[in-house]
């Protein structure tokens, strides 16, 4: 049995305020928790790369959503059972380490890790390219360092200015999609005033080619192209820790993950289905939900759904540099990254875990402009399976943290993954079938992914092995010496 990493306070309880280095701290309310957990699901990637994947599968993309999402049900039920019997910030990284081997939590802390740090530059440089348009005096690289400092300055002053930021950000995500499902179904049914939209109708779901125009195997294309909208249902987990009531929160974003993907992601989707033919031409010219206000004859729809889609983008680089930094902090704190990230500030900010992060960031984002179609291009590919990789190493590490919990602490199995082992496994096998599919996606660069997210995860692990290693030589070194002196006394 591998044994427990020694907690600090950023694990098992808030630092005194004032108090240089004692760790996180409890600055997260549960009304911005809250807000993290519903809208953290809500990625900028539903509102940009839906329209994709309805090109692709049809109405069918409501399938590959469905499956997606109780994929993602089903691993946030794992994490949620780990996180609720010890909330910590490194979250399944902390978890694989001590369930599956320091290699593991090492392999997956750093991959997560850069993952985050590449989307930082995603996002920047969306975010930029809308602001540009909308004030074209600023250049697009400006406004993609304007909002990294901005943000950067937020995370730097504490985790209460993170989540209060998150809060708003995340409110008018949810507001907005809200409001879009409220109207956009009554459309369909043909109960808005003042609208007569001779397109909407449930009969968009069968025609014009059927449910499935282009066949079962659509779906599976499908889930390639929307898996990846999912990834930040994780994050409240990593937040979790820095709240008053972390196993209470952890739960509570366990338990209401079911509904936010319902609503959110199945229920937004169906009505740009519902409201539009899926083959209508507007959706792969204007996107599929300013398409849909777009056939309600809502007036500048397409600046609206840019304000959303910029609210989502600075949600995302808000959330993507917390999350890359309290990873980082985790790393450090485990001795598998620089003990200068595991350092916080007065106010329990681990300050160089986030310039760290956010260097890296700006890197990319140099990357970005500089090296579009080579650097950068290699960057987004390899690490854009990262997702499925922390799902699957999620999956393994709650097989084996049951027993440990079981073992040691049952009264702290407070979250259950329903019909252990039968639906991990399950889970796990449906991940592993979906790499295994994209290695045959060449249209969609699926196999090019793959294969260098593979790579990329091959070179940490041979990094986290040898690592291990040195470590374990140098523990049998520091043994050996008090035993010499003993036999020569």
């Amino acid at each position: 049995m591998t044994s427990q990493p020694t907690m600090t306070k950023a694990d098992s309880g808030p630092g005194s305020p004032g108090d240089p280095g004692t760790g996180l701290q409890a600055g997260l309310k549960n009304r911005h928790l809250s807000m993290i957990a519903i809208g953290g699901v809500i990625g900028a990637g539903l509102f940009v790369g839906s329209s994709s994947g309805i090109a692709t599968a049809g109405p069918g993309i409501l399938l590959s959503y469905a499956l997606v999402g109780t994929l993602v049900v089903l691993v946030m039920r794992m994490l949620g059972e780990m996180s609720a019997a010890n909330p910590t910030s490194g979250s399944f990284s902390a978890h694989a380490d001590r369930a599956l081997g320091p290699w593991a939590g090492f392999s997956i802390g750093w991959l997560y890790w850069f993952f985050w740090v590449v989307v930082l530059a995603v996002e920047a440089t969306a975010g930029a390219a809308i602001l540009e348009g909308w004030i074209p005096a600023v250049p697009q690289w400006a406004w993609a360092l304007i909002v990294m400092v901005v943000l950067t300055a937020t995370n730097l002053a504490s985790v209460g200015s993170y989540g209060e930021f998150e809060f708003w950000f995340a409110g008018i995500k949810v507001v907005a999609i809200a409001a879009f499902i409220v109207v956009g179904g009554l459309a369909v049914f043909g109960l808005l005033p003042g609208v007569d939209s001779d397109q909407a109708g449930l009969a968009n779901l069968t025609e014009h080619g059927g449910f499935l125009p282009n066949g079962p195997g659509a779906i599976l294309t499908g889930v390639l192209l929307v898996v990846f909208s999912f990834m930040g249902s994780e994050i409240p987990t990593l937040a979790a820790g820095e709240s008053e009531d972390p196993q209470r929160a952890v739960t509570k974003a366990t338990n209401s993950i079911i509904w936010r993907i319902a609503v959110f992601y199945l229920g937004s989707i169906f009505v740009v289905v519902a409201l539009l033919p899926w083959d209508s031409q507007s959706i792969i010219d204007k996107g599929s939900y300013v398409a849909a206000l777009d056939s309600l004859g809502i007036a500048n729809a397409g600046q609206i759904m840019n304000f959303i889609v910029l609210t989502s983008v600075l949600s995302c680089l808000n959330s993507g540099l917390y999350t890359a930094s309290r990873m980082a902090f985790s790393l450090g704190q485990r001795g598998d990254a620089p003990k200068a990230f595991a350092r916080t500030t007065g106010r329990g900010v681990p300050r160089t875990a986030i310039l760290v992060s956010v260097v890296f960031g700006f890197v990319a984002v140099f990357f970005n402009y500089k090296f579009p179609d080579s650097v950068f291009l290699f960057l987004v590919n390899s690490s854009g399976a990262v997702a499925l990789f922390v799902w699957l190493v999620i999956c393994f590490s709650q097989l084996r943290m049951r027993k440990i919990i079981k073992a040691e602490a049952p009264e702290k199995l407070v979250v259950r993954m329903w019909l252990y082992p039968y639906l991990t496994w399950a889970a796990a096998a449906l991940i592993v079938f979906v790499l295994g599919y994209m290695l045959t996606d060449t249209e969609h660069n699926g196999r090019t992914t793959v294969l260098l997210s593979l790579l990329v995860a091959a070179i940490v692990l041979v990094v986290a092995v040898v690592k291990q290693r040195i470590a374990g030589g140098r523990r049998g070194e520091a043994e050996a010496v008090p035993a010499d002196t003993a036999a020569k006394s």
